[in-house]
């Protein structure tokens, strides 16, 4: 698997890339810094990076994963990609993957690296690639507002040409994604004694939310960490095939490709959370 995430973005992404990398039964094959476009900063891609290196080392696997670069902006069409080390490390794994034994991406952020990868390469919506994307908004009537999604509003270009490509998509809209919340006192009682790793997850969640939120707040969702459950456990998500829209300028929903997509319409947060805290805190416990 590899896990392409707009990392520096919000907080909730830092658990999402610890649990996929805790996780035995995963064989990591990369991470990929992405952009989240240039509302806070010009170097989003970058701080991405950043962080991602940060996360490594208090994990002590700084060296032993791969990082490939992702994109630095969204796409300036449908039909120009963005040549990247992200997009070919995409391209270069689903040319090792077989049906058995898929290669699995999970997308935090934006689509731009895959979209890129499809268009370098339109053979890899043919091989035995599962993309998960946490984004986009929801099918069921309810989650309108006035704002556009936050990852697709980032790369819209690259949301049409992944959905209209055919490959295996499973979407976890926002509907779904904001349901996976936290409070900072169950954050404490799970991973406050986890050592560093588990005390910078806390503090840098705090930090966010201190800084961009009008309100006070003692919660947060972790809306990426549905992709990681997605792939340990399958069923942990209820899957329901549907046609696959485009999306208008304003982040509407339009008729599309009509090719199956897979959305998840509620996830079993019990087990994402239970089983992301329980191996933060193993973690934590190891000898130094």
């Amino acid at each position: 698997m590899i896990i392409n995430s707009d990392a520096k973005n919000e907080a909730d992404d830092q658990f999402a890339i610890v649990h996929g990398l805790l996780s035995p039964t995963f064989d990591v094959r990369g991470l990929i810094p992405a952009h989240f476009g240039t509302g806070r900063t010009q170097r989003s891609m970058e701080e991405s990076r950043e962080e991602i290196d940060l996360l490594l080392d208090l994990l002590g696997l700084r060296g032993a994963v791969t990082v490939a670069d992702g994109a630095a902006a969204a796409l300036p069409d449908e039909w120009t990609p963005a040549e990247s080390p992200g997009a070919r490390l995409i391209i270069e794994e689903s040319k090792l993957a077989i049906a058995r034994d898929p290669l699995y991406v999970a997308f935090l952020g934006p689509l731009t690296d895959l979209a890129s990868a499809i268009l370098l390469d339109p053979d890899l919506v043919r091989r035995p690639v599962v993309a998960i994307w946490t984004g986009g908004p929801g099918y069921r009537g309810y989650d309108e507002g006035p704002w556009i999604e936050f990852n697709l509003s980032n790369d819209l270009h690259a949301a049409n040409v992944v959905f209209g490509s055919g490959i295996t998509l499973w979407q976890v809209p926002r509907d779904v994604y904001t349901k996976v919340s936290v409070s900072y006192a169950e954050l404490e009682e799970k991973i406050g004694g986890a050592g560093p790793l588990g005390r910078y997850l806390i503090d840098q969640l705090h930090e966010w939310n201190a800084t961009h939120n009008l309100e006070p707040i003692e919660s947060r969702s972790l809306g990426d960490s549905p992709a990681i459950a997605l792939m340990l456990f399958p069923q942990s998500g209820s899957l329901r095939v549907r046609p696959a829209p485009r999306f208008g300028a304003d982040g509407s929903l339009l008729a599309g490709s009509n090719k199956p997509i897979w959305v998840c319409e509620d996830v079993d947060v019990r087990f994402l959370l239970e089983d992301m805290f329980a191996k933060i805190r193993a973690f934590g416990a190891r000898p130094v």
